[in-house]
C-alpha cells in the first residue's frame, strides 16, 4: 500500500513553513518569525496510526508551468491538497491560484481532499473574521460552479498558529487517512461506555494531532486541555529519565499517569502503540474505577496492535 501523501500549497508569505515548524516540529510560534521563504519543496514523514508524507512546495513554484504529463504525475497520487490562505492579506490572488489548482487537481484525481486553511486569524476581531470566512467560501464555491466542479471534496478551516486551531485542523485533515476510522471511532466508544470515561482521543505523542475520537463532540477547550497535558507530562518524564535527555518519543513510550484537575475531572493518560497516546476524561475516582479503567486500557491497547500492527 502506498503511503499517503498531502501537498501543502499556497502564495509566498502565506504561513506554510511556520505551520510545518509548528505542528511537526514543536517550534513556538514567535520563533517563527525568524523563518526563511522556503525555496524548494521540502518533506515531512509521519508513521503512527496513519503513515502519510506531507509536501511543502514553494510560493514561487508555479506548477501551472509544467506541461500536462506533469501535472498529472503531481496530482495522481496525492491524497490530500492543504492550501493555505492569509487572511490578513488582500485575498484574490490567492482565491484564483486556489481555483486552479482545484480544477487541475480535480480533473487528474476527483478523489483529493482539497482542505483550505483561512490562515492568520488571530489577527482579525469576531466579526471581521466570520465575514472573512464567508467571502472567501462564496467566492471560491461560485468560482467552482461556474466551472462546473459541484462534488470536489472542499473543506474550510479558520487556523491560527498562535492557539490550538492549527493542530485541530490537522487532525481533522489527518483523519481522513486513517484506515478503519469508522471502526475505531466505535471501539472508543464503547471503551467509554464500559470506562464510564466521557471523552477520550488517540493522539500522535510528538505533533498532538488526535488522530481518532469517540463520537462525542469536541470541544475547543477539551482539545486545548489535553494538549497541554501532554506536553507538561512528556516533559516531566523527560526530566526525571535515568539518563535526564530522554527524547520526547521514547519518554512518551513510559507514560502513564492519572492527574486531577482544579475542576474536578480526572485525566488518564497512557501510552498504546506506534507513537499513540490515548487520553481520557472523567468526574470519577474511585479506586475500584482506576483499577476498571487500567483493566480496559490494556484491552483497547491490545485490539490496537491486532488492528494497526
Amino acid at each position: 500500500m502506498e503511503t499517503p501523501k498531502i501537498l501543502l500549497m499556497g502564495l509566498r508569505r502565506g504561513g506554510k513553513s511556520s505551520i510545518r515548524q509548528v505542528v511537526f516540529h514543536n517550534m513556538q510560534p514567535l520563533e517563527t518569525l525568524y523563518l526563511e521563504s522556503t525555496s524548494r519543496p521540502t518533506e515531512e514523514n509521519m508513521d503512527s496510526l496513519v503513515k502519510f508524507q506531507l509536501q511543502e512546495l514553494p510560493g514561487q513554484l508555479d506548477v501551472f508551468q509544467a506541461n500536462q504529463e506533469d501535472q498529472s504525475h503531481l496530482y495522481s497520487d496525492v491524497s490530500s491538497i492543504i492550501y493555505v490562505i492569509d487572511s490578513q492579506d488582500e485575498y484574490l490572488m490567492a482565491l484564483q491560484n486556489l481555483v486552479q489548482i482545484v480544477e487541475t487537481a480535480y480533473k487528474v484525481n476527483p478523489k483529493i481532499h482539497f482542505e483550505v486553511l483561512i490562515h492568520k486569524v488571530d489577527g482579525l476581531n469576531e466579526d471581521f473574521r466570520q465575514d472573512t470566512q464567508r467571502d472567501i467560501i462564496q467566492r471560491v464555491t461560485d468560482e467552482l460552479t461556474d466551472m462546473d466542479i459541484t462534488n470536489a471534496d472542499l473543506t474550510f478551516h479558520m487556523t491560527s498558529i498562535f492557539d490550538h486551531s492549527i493542530v485541530e485542523a490537522f487532525s481533522r485533515i489527518v483523519q481522513k487517512l486513517v484506515p478503519k476510522l469508522s471502526s475505531l471511532t466505535q471501539l472508543l466508544d464503547i471503551f467509554c461506555a464500559r470506562s464510564g470515561i466521557e471523552k477520550v482521543f488517540l493522539f500522535d505523542a510528538n505533533s498532538k494531532i488526535y488522530l481518532a475520537t469517540d463520537s462525542s463532540p469536541v470541544d475547543v477547550e477539551t482539545y486545548q486541555i489535553c494538549s497541554d497535558f501532554i506536553d507538561v507530562s512528556i516533559d516531566l518524564a523527560n526530566l526525571y529519565s535515568k539518563n535526564g535527555s530522554m527524547q520526547s518519543q521514547s519518554g512518551s513510550q513510559q507514560l502513564s499517569c492519572l492527574s486531577k484537575l482544579q475542576n474536578g475531572v480526572n485525566v488518564y493518560l497512557s501510552y498504546m502503540v506506534k507513537g499513540l497516546l490515548l487520553l481520557g476524561m472523567s468526574r470519577s475516582d474511585s479506586q475500584q474505577k482506576l483499577v476498571l479503567v487500567e483493566n480496559n486500557i490494556c484491552v483497547l491497547r491490545d485490539g490496537l496492535e491486532m488492528i494497526y500492527t
